[in-house]
């Protein structure tokens, strides 16, 4: 079933008489449960996309569908509805609360989600239950990162959107996380979406996303994509 439809979607800057296409009349869409790679090189429009899909950002054109309703003309109020039910984000830097506990970090978002999960089964899913009373800065780099994804999912999301979430981790913390997304896309029926620059993540992708110059250069779906293991890093 398809749950996310962009239909000619420009992102458009404008700075005095100057115009920026960040996005420029770009047109796909998104089965439920993929595990999705937006690919290109700085300044291609990755994140801007992953911005409009998230509702942090509305389109200057063109129309964005997310199961079925239409978030691309959504007040801000309704955008932060949107954000706190329907989107899960995880981040290349964790985000995470220096004063608040692991367990206090992930049930945080029970404040803002009507349908949030068991934070303490979250932080277990991630394997780090044991440090539910730990503070971040008592934490790794990638337990951080695992617990932002910890996070994401108590929202209960249908997406969950990943800005290069390895990128500040060594190779083989980072495959670790990435077999936890793989997982909720492959177990949770998630829809995760991963912008990166990482060739490598790609070859695990249900479907690979070019993106460059702010337009889909070519939209890919594979029929046998690796698992990390698999991945040469």
């Amino acid at each position: 079933m398809v749950i996310v439809q962009f239909e000619n979607v420009s992102k458009i800057y404008t700075s005095g008489d100057h115009e920026l296409r960040a996005l420029d009349r770009v047109s796909f869409s998104l089965e439920e449960g993929k595990f999705v790679v937006i690919l290109g090189p700085s300044g291609a429009g990755k994140s801007t996309l992953l911005n409009l899909l998230g509702g942090l950002d509305s389109p200057s054109e063109g129309t964005i569908t997310v199961s079925g309703a239409d978030i691309s003309r959504l007040s801000d109020n309704e955008l932060a509805d949107y954000r706190a039910s329907a989107v899960g984000f995880v981040f290349q830097f964790y985000n995470l609360i220096p004063t608040l506990t692991v367990y206090e970090n992930v049930k945080l978002v029970s404040e803002i989600s009507k349908n949030a999960l068991n934070a303490e089964e979250m932080i277990d899913k991630v394997g780090l239950l044991d440090h539910r009373n730990n503070f971040p800065s008592e934490l790794s780099g990638g337990e951080q990162q695992r617990i932002s994804i910890a996070r994401a999912l108590c929202k209960n999301p249908k997406i969950l959107l990943c800005d290069e979430p390895t990128g500040a981790l060594d190779s083989g913390t980072g495959v670790m996380v990435l077999k936890l997304l793989l997982e909720m896309a492959r177990s949770a029926g998630k829809t995760v979406v991963i912008v990166t620059h990482n060739q490598n993540i790609a070859k695990m992708a249900d479907v690979v996303i070019r993106v460059k110059n702010g337009k889909i250069r070519s939209l890919e779906e594979q029929e046998n994509p690796l698992s990390a293991d698999e991945v040469e890093w």
